[in-house]
Parts: structure tokens; C-alpha cells; sequence
């Protein structure tokens, strides 16, 4: 079946050798059907896009909010474009997938936030991939959410460097357990802070020739966690309530305070990075996009909007976009038009000029020509919502939702009047175009049983993490929570315990392993035993690591994630590993104390 929204086959921009003396970089025409960006070679823009976590169309004083104040955000839209209608999915990975991708997450076989449902599929080509075929140096900081082993991970999706995490969720937020490039690195400070000095860094390295950087926070995501200075200003601050009734019922004032408290720190580290940008004189030919990738992460201020992270209504999907290009696109602009995440990679791609070329047919489409203030006039246009068995449509004027309700979104952002009786065309229309959208994607629910194997070994990959949130236990093993994603293994007691991983060895080789541990001072001397197929290798845990759990100091509320503990690092000598699935075992074969150990992670390192 053909794609429902018409493939883009090329740019409706495309990339020009000729160099124009007038200026680097200029319209050709004002005919929005046959615009050409002209750019020369040595002035291609740069392009950094921010992506936060969890932070709602509410959370940005820009959308009304009076308990908070984000001056640098709220800068781009009038030194830029704002796109008043923009939209995302309900959850984190659907979104990085669109986005990544210009595809509907269903496409690239994402369909969950953790154990393996939110990873890209190896065959998809990705925006990184497209901006480094053009020649752009390309690098990810933060919250990557979309795959950890090769071919899945950062740097096997485009982009050169890599710091941050790749998981749905982190343990703490202060100076944690990171990864550079696959390596456990020891982060800086506060991370947002420090992903932004990153990309500060990676900026002030590749000032002389294109860059595309990433930077995908991880606030306001739980758990709620923000330096004195910001949680200060906050913690005794009386809250004004969101219009919507029921989301100021349901507020949680503390989470909601320390959820505003992050936006302003993320709304500082924008202002850091705009002002080095400036500071580079960068600023002119670089392109900041801005965006969030869900509803609000709880009840609170979200402009009237009905629903929340998770919901596939207007509040769940609805997130600020902001896009500042001076040489292009005029200061304060406003984008009327529906325009979606999966509209990301064709937008940027013709902004920058590099003629990209999409093996796959794209969802998204290019939306330049709105944001130059020359609208193409398409109607006719919708966008397609899918998460855990919720579906709905938006329209440029209205909502449909699987169950047939109809929603004017114009004149009722709330979606208190169902209109399904009174416009019943429309509900027709919209209700036939939201069956064909399920028929094409299958789009599944976020309990899927996964059936794709943890990847290992790829030849590409120097480094191969296999957590404990990839993991199974047996034998009354289990995870520290019931959210995996930055979870470790517990009740690990005695010979009956197993830990194990289904993998697909993916070239061969000789790996040395490390194994990231915790155990009580006297049960140290276990011997444990790392098996897949016919390799196996033995080791004695010969040093205790009794370290208490941690993380509760730092945050603001309650979490419902697992806390984290100092990991300690100790090798469990090297293993061949052969192509072909398999599993692979982590056992105890001697146990002398009254555990075995906690487990985090094991880290493969190539050998040859």
C-alpha cells in the first residue's frame, strides 16, 4: 500500500553549486512551488537542534504560563518562526523516532519506551545520516532513547560524537554514570549543564566548516532533580492553575514546582548556547530549532489543552516549535499550518540546501514555504497520533479520535464538545482517513512482546553495553523497578540466579568483559560464569563494593524510577564471540555469602 501522505521523492528545495555574489544564501523565486535555496558550498548553515523531556506546550512563559520565565526560549520565536500548531507523539521514543526518521515511528518498528521497543530499525536512514552524507560534522548530547547497541546507537546513526545516555531514563542527574561514545565516562556537574558545555565545545572545534549538533535534554523527566539556585526560587512559589479544570484538580504542587524549576535551567543553558553562538559570530548562519517531545509530565499549567504525556489528545501531542534562521526566515513569523516531528528532517534538509536523498518514502514533507511566510495552501493535510492502542487525527481545523469523537480544535483546544452529530462529513472524512492510517501502520501497543534480539558484537562497535534493563532474571532475580530503563539486577543470592540476555552476535571476536557491580562487605567470593553456546569464562568476586542506593538526596519529589548506586567495574576476562543468536548466561557457580552481587551492566570491549 502506498503512503497516505504523498512521499517526498526530492527536496522541494534543492542544493546549488552556483555561488551567488550578491549573497551566500537567497531565494530564487517567490513562486512556493519551485523555490530554490541557493547555498554555496562554503556557507552551508549550521543546525543545532534542542529537544527537552517531558516538558509541555504549557511550560514556556511564550504559551501564557505565569509561574515561570523563559526569556532565551521565548527569543526564538521573536528573532524567528513559531509554529503555533505543532505536533508529536505521546511518549518520548515515538517522537526522537519521527523526528530522527521524517517516518511515523510504526514505520521504523518503534512501539515502546524500553526493552527494545524503542529502537529504530538498523535499515532507516536517519537525519545524522543525512546531514553527515552532506558533509556536516555531526554530534548527539543527551537523551538518545532510540537503541544502545551497534547498529542502533548514536554513532552508528550519523553522528561522529556522542556523550550522554541511551536509555529512556536516568538515575540521577548529578555528575552520573554517562557514556562517551560507548565508553563509561563519569559526567560533570549538572547534566543538562553539562551536555550544553558539550555542545558549546563541539561548537567552538568546528567553527570553520557545517555542523549539525543534537541535543536532546533529558528535563523536565523524572526524576525531578535541578540545582539550589532554580529549586530555591520555586519550592514556597504559589502556583496560578491551568485553565483546564481538571489539570488543576489533579496538580501535584511539588512535582509541579520542580518541573519548572528544570524548565528555567533548561531555558539558562539555551541562553548559553545563543550567546556563544553569537559570541562565534555563528549566529546569522546557524539554524536553532527547539521543540519538546510530548505532553507535560504531569497536571499542571498546559494553556486549557486536554491531556497529558500519554494521551492522544490536543495536550499530549501539542509541543512549542521554534525556529530561528536570520538570513532566512524573517522575525516574528507565525506558522498557522499544521506541521509535525516527521516534518523535521525535510525541513532542515532543504534549509541547509543539501539536496538529500530518502531511499524510503518520507511521512513528513518539507515546510519551508510556511516558514517563509509563503503558505502552500494544502487543506487537505492531516496528521496521524498512535500510542498503546489510542489513536486519533488532527486536521488543519479539527481532532477525530478512534472512538468517532469529533473536536473543532479552532474555537475548543479543551475537546469539551464532541461535534460528531452536528458535522457528521467531517467526522466521515477524518474517521475513513484514521482506518486507513491503522490499516497501513498496525501501529502496536506498548506490551508488545519483543521479538528483535539484543544486538552484540558488531564489527563496527569498539564498545557493546548490554544492561540490566535489556536483561531477564530467573530464579528470583529481578529488576530494581518495574520501569527498566536504568534499573540493575537484584535478589542475586545464590546458584539457582541466572541473568540472562537474548543476543545476536553480529561479527566475531575476541571481547574483553567487564562486569559493573555492588555487594555487601562478606559476601564478596562468588565465582560467576559468563557462558554463550560453547564459550565460558569465570570469575571471583574477590572485592566487595557495599555502597548504599542513591539519588534520593538530589530530588525535588517522589520518583517512580529505580535508584542508582557507585557501580563498581571489575573484568571477567575475555570470551570469543561467534555470529549467530544465542544466550547469553550469567550464573553463579559458588556462592560462600549471603549474596551473589547487585548487577548494572556488562560492557563488551573489542580485543582485535
Amino acid at each position: 500500500m502506498s503512503t497516505i501522505i504523498p512521499a517526498i521523492s526530492k527536496p522541494t528545495w534543492i542544493f546549488s553549486q552556483v555561488v551567488v555574489a550578491a549573497c551566500a544564501i537567497c531565494f530564487a523565486t517567490n513562486d512556493a512551488s519551485s523555490d530554490v535555496l541557493a547555498v554555496a558550498p562554503d556557507a552551508r548553515p549550521n543546525v543545532v537542534v534542542i529537544l527537552t523531556d517531558d516538558q509541555g506546550w504549557g511550560d514556556l512563559s511564550l504559551n501564557g504560563n505565569p509561574n515561570l520565565s523563559t526569556p532565551n526560549i521565548d527569543s526564538l520565536a521573536r528573532d524567528g518562526a513559531e509554529v503555533k500548531n505543532f505536533y508529536v507523539c505521546s511518549v518520548c521514543s515515538p517522537t526522537r523516532a519521527e523526528f530522527l526518521t521524517g517516518r511515523y515511528h510504526s514505520r521504523s518498528g518503534v512501539y515502546s519506551t524500553s526493552s527494545g521497543g524503542e529502537r529504530i530499525n538498523a535499515d532507516e536512514q536517519t537525519i545524522g545520516d543525512v546531514f553527515k552524507t552532506a558533509g556536516y560534522s555531526t554530534a548527539a548530547y543527551g537523551k538518545w532513547h532510540s537503541g544502545m547497541q551497534f547498529p542502533y546507537h548514536p554513532n552508528a546513526r550519523g553522528f561522529d560524537d556522542y556523550y550522554g545516555f541511551c536509555s529512556g531514563h536516568w538515575g540521577d542527574y548529578f555528575s552520573p554514570m554517562l557514556e562517551h561514545n560507548g565508553e563509561i565516562v563519569t559526567g560533570n556537574g549538572f547534566l543538562v549543564d553539562d551536555l550544553t558545555d558539550h555542545a558549546i565545545d563541539f561548537i567552538s572545534d568546528h567553527t570553520a566548516s557545517p555542523f549539525f549538533v543534537y541535543l536532546p535534554f533529558n528535563t523536565p523527566h523524572a526524576p525531578m532533580q535541578v540545582p539550589d539556585p532554580y529549586w530555591d526560587k520555586f519550592k514556597d512559589k504559589p502556583l496560578v492553575s491551568d485553565p483546564a479544570k481538571e489539570n488543576a484538580k489533579r496538580q501535584n504542587d511539588n512535582h509541579t514546582r520542580a518541573a519548572l524549576a528544570m524548565c528555567e535551567n533548561i531555558d539558562h543553558n539555551v541562553g548559553r548556547l545563543l550567546k556563544h553562538l553569537d559570541a562565534t559570530g555563528l549566529a546569522d548562519n546557524t539554524i536553532v530549532v527547539f521543540f519538546c517531545d510530548n505532553g507535560p509530565n504531569g497536571a499542571r499549567y498546559n494553556g486549557g489543552l486536554r491531556g497529558r504525556k500519554g494521551s492522544t489528545n490536543e495536550g499530549g501531542l501539542r509541543s512549542p516549535m521554534l525556529v530561528r534562521f536570520p538570513r532566512v526566515i524573517q522575525a516574528g513569523t507565525k506558522v498557522t499550518p499544521i506541521m509535525g516531528a516527521i516534518d523535521l528532517l525535510p525541513t532542515l534538509a532543504d534549509l541547509s540546501g543539501i539536496g538529500a536523498v530518502y531511499p524510503k518514502p518520507l511521512d513528513g514533507r518539507s515546510m519551508v514555504a510556511e516558514l517563509s511566510n509563503r503558505p502552500t495552501g494544502d487543506q487537505d493535510r492531516m496528521l496521524f497520533a498512535a500510542w498503546n492502542g489510542k489513536y486519533s487525527l488532527r486536521s488543519e481545523s479539527h481532532r477525530v479520535h478512534a472512538d468517532g469523537s469529533l473536536f473543532d480544535i479552532d474555537h475548543d483546544p479543551r475537546e469539551d464538545v464532541d461535534l460528531r452529530n452536528e458535522q457528521p462529513e467531517i467526522a466521515k472524512r477524518m474517521g475513513n482517513v484514521l482506518n486507513q492510517f491503522l490499516d497501513e501502520l498496525k501501529p502496536l501497543k506498548s506490551n508488545h512482546r519483543e521479538t528483535r534480539p539484543i544486538t552484540l558484537g558488531h564489527p563496527d562497535a569498539k564498545f557493546n553495553q548490554l544492561p540490566a534493563r535489556d536483561a531477564a532474571g530467573h530464579g528470583g532475580v529481578v529488576h530494581s523497578n518495574k520501569f527498566p530503563n536504568c534499573t540493575f539486577m537484584q535478589n542475586w543470592v545464590d546458584t539457582t540466579g541466572e541473568i540472562t540476555w537474548d543476543v545476536d552476535v553480529l561479527a566475531d571476536g575476541d571481547h574483553e568483559v567487564t562486569m559493573y557491580y555492588a555487594c555487601k562487605n562478606g559476601s564478596q567470593g562468588s565465582v560467576i560464569e559468563l557462558s554463550l553456546n560453547d564459550q565460558t569464562i569465570r570469575a571471583t568476586i574477590d572485592q566487595p563494593n557495599d555502597v548504599p542506593l542513591r539519588g534520593m538526596e538530589n530530588d525535588r519529589d517522589l520518583r517512580p524510577e529505580s535508584y542508582v548506586k557507585d557501580w563498581k567495574p571489575m573484568s571477567l576476562g575475555s570470551i570469543r564471540l561467534e555470529p549467530g543468536r544465542g544466550t547469553l548466561r550469567l550464573r553463579a557457580i559458588e556462592v560462600p555469602g549471603a549474596e551473589v552481587a547487585e548487577m548494572r551492566l556488562l560492557m563488551f570491549r573489542r580485543l582485535d
